[in-house]
């Protein structure tokens, strides 16, 4: 399994000044590999790993490239073939896309050191040094230790548009060394959830719990004053740098605080649960077609359940994506679709009766499809009115505040 740490740097100014030198020579080697892919012949090229062959002959001809560490100089020609390749995939998927772009110097910001070039030491405490080739030492604020059981793959040094320095570091955990997970055919339906992306609510699950939107509304004021701000500044002084650079810490935090929330939730529901199933979401079409999109882009949608989807080996739990067509629609205890507006929140089927939450109907409708997708049959013993309504007793509301101060969707 893979998965990445990250953590935040803090070079001296002299190394911070070799670090974006060295980055600045990467990007002229990313630039110069787009030239070379689009002019030179195809049968010398053509693939990251013919592409190195040629890395002697760049040396010899532009000594500037000698000066950074050889395995990340092939890193950032193999970056340049993995941009490729997204692009190649995106126009197979029907999509519209053009071409690579030059990069320029603000839009190339970090570098990759692969297998050798680096040295993590004096990790004893919450403090610890990263050794990069050619470059020096970075001290780096250790805040969670890396597994024993895992192995560092890659090393990436990035300066964010904030102007600080974050090392994220690639590891790879051998998939003895995890929870094993339980066999699909031995899932008990009493221990697992399916869980709706809601419009009122950030979730609703099919147990009966919903969990609130995370709110944002202070900080987005704080972001509009702030870029106000900026449009008085004239572009290029000085003080439009400065203004920039605390637009950039605004739009950083928000970006934080949601990806700080998502990890809180996910990590309970795969702690808690054996299976977890999530509707497959078109977030794409979503923020394309609605007036909402601000807040469905906040919700980061598929960034949650990429959370979800890397947690799940972590902890040894299941999880699934369902079609999301249909789970609102559907009734959940007899199959029979009824057309609900967005502004009717009450599952209510004409043909067999049953009512409950609208959220709470979809939830148990991808619990089922979750369980079909699985190749099991929906258990006999699991009626489906255990999506409560949500005005029992028994039904569970978490507030985002929770969520937020303890980590915990029972707090």
């Amino acid at each position: 399994m893979e998965y990445s740490h990250r953590y935040p740097a803090y070079p001296t100014q002299e190394v911070a000044e070799e670090l974006e030198h060295h980055i600045d020579i990467h990007r002229q080697a990313y630039n110069y590999t787009r030239y070379e892919y689009e002019n030179v012949d195809a049968d010398n090229i053509g693939s990251a790993y013919k592409h190195h062959y040629r890395l002697p002959g760049w040396k010899d001809e532009f000594p500037v490239f000698s000066k950074v560490n050889s395995k990340a100089l092939q890193r950032t020609v193999t970056r340049f073939y993995d941009n490729l390749s997204k692009l190649k995939d995106q126009k197979e998927n029907g999509r519209k896309v053009g071409k690579l772009k030059w990069k320029s110097p603000r839009e190339f910001q970090s570098m990759t050191f692969s297998q050798s070039g680096f040295e993590l030491k004096n990790t004893s405490g919450r403090r610890a040094t990263l050794s990069l080739s050619k470059i020096g030492d970075i001290k780096i604020r250790y805040h969670r230790p890396i597994p024993d059981e895992a192995s560092i793959k890659e090393v990436t040094i990035k300066k964010e548009t904030t102007s600080e320095w974050f090392v994220s570091f690639a590891l790879e955990t051998d998939g003895a060394d995890l929870p094993e997970k339980s066999d699909a055919d031995s899932l008990d339906a009493s221990n697992s959830v399916g869980i709706d992306l809601g419009i009122l609510n950030y979730l609703h699950t099919s147990d009966g719990k919903t969990v609130d939107w995370l709110d944002l509304e202070d900080e987005y004021e704080r972001l509009q004053r702030e870029q106000r701000k900026l449009s008085r500044k004239e572009k290029g002084s000085n003080n439009y740098e400065k203004q920039r650079r605390e637009v950039a810490k605004v739009k950083r935090h928000i970006k934080r605080k949601v990806l700080d929330y998502q990890h809180k939730i996910t990590t309970c529901l795969v702690r808690e649960y054996d299976a977890v199933f999530v509707e497959d979401l078109n977030v794409k079409g979503m923020l394309e077609q609605s007036r909402n999109a601000r807040n469905k882009q906040d919700a980061a949608w598929r960034q949650f359940i990429t959370l979800l989807e890397y947690k799940a080996d972590l902890y040894g739990c299941h999880v699934k994506q369902v079609e999301a067509r249909g789970t609102t629609k559907e009734c959940a205890s007899c199959g029979v679709e009824t057309a609900k507006p967005i502004w009717v929140r009450e599952h209510s089927c004409p043909s067999c009766g049953f009512k409950t939450d609208r959220d709470a109907n979809a939830a148990m409708n991808v619990l089922k499809r979750g369980f079909s997708e699985l190749g099991l049959e929906w258990p006999e013993s699991t009626p489906v009115e255990t999506a409560l309504p949500t005005d029992t007793a028994d039904f569970q509301r978490v507030s985002a505040k929770c969520v937020v101060e303890t980590g915990s969707l029972g707090a």
